[in-house]
């Protein structure tokens, strides 16, 4: 393996019913562009939103396809096995049987806030873009951010998936972006939690890899670790925008990445 390892650690497979190509592929891309340590991380079967992830069912076909593509390819690429998993204010939501997988890892994110109505605000799904405009800008982020801060305090993940995904539409707050994310930061430095750069936001409206410079440059000074992510969800995303990814984190100071092994984390020079 060589000296700066590249490593891409947040990509789905046609299970979670919205992305396409089949798992060999995934990792004959991964390979073909030097990719080094390769993770599949599909959204993880909830009983909630079951058009967008894994159902239950194919569980055990998944983590045995992975587990069969890391053998099939050791000599090649490093595959890790990993789940990202919907933190979700209803606690009931979140399945006892993702959380005890033997996975190397578990990425929390965060997709649905809770109103207080109780109903649920898939935030970033375009059908439902029309409740930014039914409430104030800046309390959308601070919820947002409250939910990130109870996902880190719970303790139950690895690393944050797209730290400021309520970005999406550009639809920014007027105030400091570092202060409405200041106290989830704290909260996830304590958890000890990875935070991931995510390039698939270069893909989306706002065009810019979640999370941004600024809180990047935020976790920086939270001496917050980071991980890798293309976020594909089909073959030809795998590793999109690499280099400008890599480029950002060292231009803020960061030299090393994490990876993990059976949950636990390991730093290497990306």
């Amino acid at each position: 393996m060589s000296k700066n390892t590249r490593v891409d650690l947040h990509n789905h497979t046609y299970l979670c019913n919205h992305a396409n190509g089949s798992m060999e592929e995934y990792v004959k891309q991964a390979i073909s562009i030097g990719i080094d340590i390769f993770g599949f991380s599909d959204h993880a079967p909830m009983p909630f939103d079951p058009k967008y992830r894994m159902d239950i069912s194919k569980k055990t076909f998944y983590e045995t396809e992975v587990l069969f593509l890391k053998e099939k390819y050791k000599n090649d690429i490093e595959i890790l096995l990993a789940y990202e998993v919907d933190f979700m204010q209803n606690r009931s939501l979140i399945l006892d049987e993702v959380l005890k997988s033997k996975v190397d890892y578990l990425i929390g994110s965060i997709h649905f806030i809770q109103e207080k109505n109780s109903n649920l605000w898939g935030f970033d799904n375009p059908e439902f873009i029309g409740k930014y405009k039914e409430k104030n800008i800046d309390d959308i982020w601070i919820d947002y951010f409250a939910v990130i801060e109870e996902m880190a305090k719970s303790n139950l993940f690895d690393v944050v998936g797209h730290l400021d995904l309520i970005k999406v539409f550009k639809y920014l707050p007027k105030k400091d972006i570092r202060i409405i994310a200041k106290d989830a930061l704290k909260a996830i430095k304590k958890a000890n939690m990875v935070i991931e750069i995510n390039a698939a936001g270069l893909r989306k409206p706002i065009n810019e890899p979640y999370p941004s410079k600024e809180l990047i440059e935020s976790a920086y000074e939270f001496q917050i670790p980071i991980t890798f992510s293309s976020d594909a969800h089909s073959v030809d995303q795998i590793g999109f925008m690499y280099n400008e990814v890599i480029k950002l984190a060292k231009q803020i100071g960061y030299t090393k990445c994490t990876i993990f092994k059976n949950r636990d984390k390991k730093q290497l020079t990306f």
